[in-house]
């Protein structure tokens, strides 16, 4: 007679997620519809095979990506990236000897290193960055996946489903690798450089990662969390989701209706509804300009001092890439005046502008200023790479008067500058940019139709 025990471990076994229909093919009597979270258009989701997205008809925004298995594929991805940081973190980074003078070093010493400097703050961000907020987002996948295996859901489920989205933005182990080759490349020519079995694991950990985050279905997860809930009564396609007194969920993308101050709770996932940001604008302008404060002695400052035989010099972020060109390394040069220059000036400018024409928004090319919005979305992180330029050589280059690098007053500024403009981003409504325009599509033509209280469109 079969144990209690081996009679549930059965019914895991025997729970069919690999077969579970997507949300589409079960919702015979209704279309399922969403609200785009950049330009508020209100579409009927069509039904999509794995591998098949759905972008907004307006502004070219993905809405939904199928995946085949995405519970399992999810898993083993982010089950595959634990053991890999497991080793990363077990195992020796980075090594170096000098005139018979070397060090070997941890990955997590870049961060601790920063300690004995004075940078706490600094240290924070890259253990945060790189490690721990990676960490617990993998671990959440693993727990949330595993949940939707079994007969009924794991405890916490609804909440940690909700962190992700949140979280995701902050991952920043595909950018420690470029800081790690970068550091690789400047010291190339000073000493003889080891890569051990920890720096190969964390390349495997950081693009395990990039594909865990890639591979998250979030439309088939809430649907099998908790289904998905009648549309409104009498909304309609093809018109923005505010003039219907609507908003889509930025978390699991329902739609649903905001109360007579522009607010309202998601049905579905409990996560706060607005119509549009509290004080988009606002909030962005002081964020910039913080940033644009910062900036100044980022860049004033030196970010790191090297000491070679006995003689110490200060390294400002121009300085730095002025002294790599100078020597022939215009590769790395390139890959900092870009990471450390442009992209921060870059990004604060392009978002002073979004700021400045959102409200005059009718009179300007919304699908273009959608596209800048999402470039600086994109590449703000990829700033922090000079950070963790100064992280690693801090912990790897310790040679005493022969040779040593330590990290200077520029390094915690311009880590506030990465981050203060990332904020800013994410603060930015890019609704703002499409209100006051005339409601039709840029991207393909999708008419105005209304949806009855079963959700069928007439």
């Amino acid at each position: 007679m079969p144990s209690k025990v081996r009679g549930r471990l059965d019914r895991i076994r025997n729970t069919q997620i690999t077969h579970h229909p997507a949300p589409e093919t079960q919702l015979t009597t209704r279309r399922r519809l969403r609200a785009c979270h950049e330009c508020d258009w209100v579409m009927a989701l069509p039904p999509l095979k794995p591998g098949e997205q759905a972008d907004c008809v307006r502004c070219g925004h993905t809405l939904v990506k199928r995946h085949a298995y995405p519970a399992q594929r999810s898993m083993s991805l982010a089950l595959s990236a634990l053991i890999a940081l497991a080793i990363t973190l077990i195992f020796p980074f980075i090594s170096f000897s000098a005139r018979g003078i070397g060090n070997e070093i941890e990955v997590t010493q870049s961060a601790t290193e920063l300690l004995v400097y004075h940078q706490p703050i600094v240290a924070l961000v890259v253990m945060l960055a790189v490690f721990i907020l990676p960490g617990l987002y993998l671990i959440a996948v693993v727990w949330l996946q595993f949940s939707l295996m079994l007969p009924q859901r794991l405890p916490w489920s609804h909440g940690i489903a909700r962190s992700l989205s949140h979280v995701a933005p902050w991952l920043m182990a595909d950018v420690f690798i470029v800081g790690t080759m970068v550091s690789l490349i400047k010291i190339a020519g000073l000493a003889e450089v080891g890569l051990d079995i920890g720096f190969w694991s964390f390349i495997v950990y950081a693009l395990l990662l990039l594909a865990t985050t890639l591979s998250l279905d979030t439309d088939w997860l809430w649907f099998s969390l908790s289904g998905e809930p009648l549309a409104p009564e009498g909304i309609r396609t093809g018109e923005t989701a505010a003039s219907q007194k609507l908003t889509g969920c930025a978390v699991c993308g329902l739609v649903g209706r905001i109360n007579a101050h522009g607010s309202g709770t998601c049905e579905r996932c409990g996560e706060k509804l607005h119509v549009r940001r509290p004080a988009s604008l606002q909030r962005c302008w002081a964020l910039l300009a913080t940033a644009a404060v910062l900036y100044i002695p980022a860049n004033i400052y030196p970010i790191m001092y090297t000491t070679t035989l006995g003689d110490e010099s200060p390294n400002t972020i121009i300085g730095g890439v002025i002294y790599l060109a100078s020597h022939g390394s215009w590769p790395v040069a390139i890959v900092i005046f870009v990471a450390s220059v442009i992209v921060p000036i870059g990004k604060l400018l392009a978002l002073v502008w979004l700021c400045l024409v959102a409200p005059r928004a009718a009179d300007m090319r919304a699908l273009t200023r959608a596209r800048l919005y999402r470039l600086t979305e994109l590449i703000g992180r990829w700033s922090m790479v000079d950070v963790f330029v100064v992280a690693i050589l801090s912990a790897l280059i310790h040679a005493g008067a022969l040779m040593s690098v330590t990290p200077g007053a520029a390094a915690l500024p311009f880590s506030g500058v990465v981050i203060v403009t990332m904020l800013a981003a994410m603060s930015f409504d890019p609704r703002l940019l499409w209100d006051g325009l005339d409601s039709r599509p840029q991207h393909g033509d999708d008419t105005a139709a209304p949806v009855d209280e079963q959700g069928r469109t007439s």
